[in-house]
Parts: structure tokens; C-alpha cells; sequence
């Protein structure tokens, strides 16, 4: 049996300037450090993604940017706008159609909806209070992207600041 990956992964810490559309708003200094040592702490823990699935907001791109530029790697990514709006089961839907030769996945969105998937992955495995910015969750399944639902178990997790 085929085990996968799915790692999820909230927006790092994102400012909120005056006349800024939520959509447009940007990282801060911190949330640019955190970014970075998310992907620092993805790339030591052997997690590189085959597939990034990234909200196209402004602070998820900028997430991904310095994950990306901290773990050296350049996996296919896709900006799909459904993560900016989305519930759990709407992502939860979105890696199911993953290509079935994709090992690993990383998701990268925003609150609560990456904090419910996560519960909704492994109640009890998941932190209550959810994912801090900058958060990671990382779920392993058994099987198929299709089969992804309760039981994906938590095996995994960092949080940027304590």
C-alpha cells in the first residue's frame, strides 16, 4: 500500500495596513522569518512536496516564496482560488484530486479552515486551539488521495514561535 503525505500549513504572520484589501495584505519582518523556518524545518524533516496547493493571497504567496527559497525546492505549485474561501471540505475535495502519482502534498492556506482539516483528520491528534501562523500539521494516509478523510493520523507538527 502507497502511503501519502498531505502537510498542511498556515499563512505566516501577515500585517494589516490601513486601505489594503484582505486579499493584498502582506507578510511581516516576523512572518518572513517564520516562512523561512517553516521550510527550513520542512526540508530537514524530509517533507518536500511534489504538489504545493497555495490560496492566491498575497500572504500565502509570500508563505510559500520563503518556504520554497528555505527547503531549495521547486515542486509544481498551483494557486487555486477556492483556498482562500474555502472550508475544510472544500480543500479536504481539492486534495482528493490530487494525481494519484503525487506523494506528497503541501496545502497552504488560512485559518480556520487549515485548523478544522487538520481536526478533521485526526481529532485527536490535533492541537484545540489550531494552527499558529506559520503552523504545520503533516498527516500521512494510507492508500489513495481519494481515500482521505478521518484516519489520515497526525504524525508531525511545528510551530514557529512558542
Amino acid at each position: 500500500m502507497t502511503v501519502r503525505t498531505l502537510v498542511l500549513l498556515r499563512h505566516a504572520k501577515a500585517a494589516h495596513p490601513d486601505g489594503i484589501a484582505d486579499t493584498d495584505r502582506p507578510l511581516t519582518p516576523r512572518g518572513h522569518a517564520d516562512a523561512a523556518a517553516a521550510g527550513a524545518w520542512l526540508a530537514k524533516h524530509q517533507l518536500t512536496p511534489d504538489l504545493v496547493l497555495c490560496s492566491p493571497a498575497r500572504r500565502t504567496r509570500e508563505t510559500w516564496q520563503g518556504v520554497r527559497v528555505a527547503m531549495g525546492a521547486d515542486p509544481t505549485v498551483r494557486y487555486e482560488r477556492d483556498l482562500y474561501a474555502a472550508g475544510a471540505a472544500e480543500l479536504l475535495d481539492l486534495v482528493r484530486a490530487t494525481d494519484p502519482a503525487v506523494r506528497t502534498v503541501l496545502v497552504i492556506g488560512h485559518n480556520p479552515t487549515v485548523s478544522v482539516a487538520s481536526a478533521t483528520l485526526d481529532q485527536d491528534g490535533s492541537d484545540g486551539d489550531g494552527l499558529r501562523t506559520a503552523g504545520i500539521a503533516v498527516h500521512v494516509l494510507d492508500g489513495g488521495w481519494t481515500a482521505l478523510g478521518p484516519g489520515a493520523r497526525l504524525t508531525a507538527s511545528h510551530a514557529a514561535r512558542a
